[in-house]
């Protein structure tokens, strides 16, 4: 399908299953944090129901979309502009029949579906606090960097409604947030169950931290082996090449 692309933007190949996706050069452009997020979660149960709050460029249902079978997916994002993008983005890789994309307010989500609708919630959330960090003169970066919209609390809750009991919620964040994340989680009856650590590589500190959890499930964390970027001549790692179908 021929897409037009717009002032300032890019089509960019994803190198997965011939499927491709819009980006604004002067947006927030997808990160590894949601490459890695998307084959945490790869292991989605057939014909689940799934939505991703705060979309973006619509990248996680995308890749999902390549790695799941028969799934439904709902990305929600407050911009209109970037859900303008996903949805071209969407209807380029002829997904229309399994993504829609929604431009809302996640606050808003508790008005639009029942309680329990999902089988699957997944997010890649603004990592830092309303106040923290340099501010960005990007809108759309400051909305997708910031919690100027939604907090972590507001992310989590909203999950916690929209899941089914024994729903999986998949997360990607900081390693520095992660005792007010698994409080809150506790807090909304999500149960941790499993997390992985991202090291940029074995010389340095984690920066990223991939995160499951099930709705009213029980007590068990599971610590997967440390996921590392980049190896000792600066080269991407097996584990990454092979997340990114390099190997």
């Amino acid at each position: 399908m021929k897409i037009k692309l717009r002032e300032n933007e890019r089509m960019d190949d994803l190198e997965f299953k011939g499927l491709k996706i819009i980006q604004n050069a002067n947006g927030f452009c997808f990160g590894i944090d949601s490459v890695l997020l998307s084959d945490f979660a790869r292991k989605i149960k057939k014909g689940s129901r799934v939505i991703d709050l705060g979309t973006g460029t619509g990248i996680l249902p995308i890749l999902l979309s390549g790695k799941t079978e028969n799934t439904i997916f709902r990305g929600v994002d407050i911009q209109e502009e970037v859900t303008e993008m996903a949805t071209r983005s969407v209807e380029l890789n002829n997904l229309n029949d399994r993504i829609e994309i929604l431009n809302m307010d996640i606050l808003n989500l508790k008005k639009r579906y029942a309680k329990a609708s999902f089988d699957v919630v997944i997010t890649n959330p603004p990592y830092k606090k309303k106040e923290s960090g340099i501010i960005n003169d990007n809108e759309n970066k400051i909305i997708s960097r910031h919690e100027t919209t939604a907090s972590l609390e507001d992310f989590i809750d909203i999950a916690a409604f929209l899941l089914r009991n024994s729903g999986e919620f998949y997360m990607v964040n900081r390693p520095e947030r992660l005792v007010d994340i698994f409080t809150i989680m506790r807090n909304k009856k999500i149960e941790p169950k499993k997390i992985r650590f991202v090291y940029p590589n074995k010389n340095k500190k984690a920066n990223l931290v991939l995160i499951k959890g099930v709705k009213n499930g029980k007590a068990f964390l599971e610590f997967e082996n440390n996921l590392y970027i980049y190896d000792e001549e600066g080269n991407y790692t097996e584990d990454i090449l092979k997340i990114y179908n390099k190997k």
